[in-house]
């Protein structure tokens, strides 16, 4: 089992934190719900590069993994980070059955793991459909799942043109698990634990932010319960 990212790797991972602290004016908000120890998947809203800077140092010094399109790669920069940051590459064009047996590996060695829902970014911010490949995954390795949400950064571009500082907010939300019906989940009722998992992401974020869902907070969820991290 990896248990730390390595010389290297640290420092990668506090220059990288230190810059975009200098970059944007990050306001986090929930802080104290991110488990010091124990597996997790941690959801994120998908709106640019921002979260991967910005959310990876931010969980640091927890071990975290992330599922990362494949295409990253071909970038040697971006690649070599992704690396360095434990990305597990992934195929978005079929169900890549290889990266969630790698994510599973991760989760059974302790590790956090990091996955957009979404799959492809917004760029605008709003949110958009949800990936039901995550509740696969969350089934399988049967962890809490954390969300944890960001926006303002999608006006990072156009801030740093004006060499004006981004604000952006990083909120964590309670943990929850999955509580599915017995017997075989169909493709309808994982579409449907999704769908509920978006809903609970949306309750995070303004409404500008929530794209077709309503994030109502009142919401009573079929599979989703509230939970709390055990000590131990």
């Amino acid at each position: 089992m990896k248990t730390d990212l390595g010389l290297f790797g640290r420092f990668v991972t506090i220059v990288i934190r230190w810059l975009f602290r200098i970059l944007c004016r990050i306001k986090e908000e929930g802080s104290e719900r991110l488990p010091d120890h124990g597996p997790c998947i941690v959801v994120v809203n998908h709106i640019n590069f921002l979260e991967v800077p910005i959310i990876y140092p931010f969980m640091y010094p927890r071990l975290t993994s992330s599922l990362v399109k494949k295409e990253t790669w071909e970038n040697p920069f971006l690649g070599r980070l992704a690396t360095l940051w434990n990305g597990i590459p992934i195929r978005r064009d079929t169900a890549d059955f290889t990266a969630l047996r790698t994510a599973e590996k991760r989760l059974r060695e302790g590790h956090i793991l990091m996955v957009a829902p979404e799959g492809t970014r917004s760029y605008d911010g709003r949110m958009g459909p949800g990936n039901p490949g995550v509740v696969i995954l969350a089934l399988r390795a049967g962890v809490p799942i954390l969300p944890i949400v960001h926006y303002g950064g999608e006006r990072f571009w156009y801030n740093l043109k004006r060499f004006k500082r981004t604000p952006v907010t990083l909120k964590v939300g309670r943990p929850f698990r999955i509580e599915a019906p017995e017997g075989r989940v169909t493709s309808t009722v994982r579409r449907a634990i999704v769908d509920e998992m978006m809903e609970y992401m949306a309750a995070l974020v303004p409404e500008y932010y929530r794209g077709n869902y309503t994030g109502r907070a009142d919401r009573n969820f079929i599979y989703l319960r509230t939970t709390e991290f055990k000590d131990g």
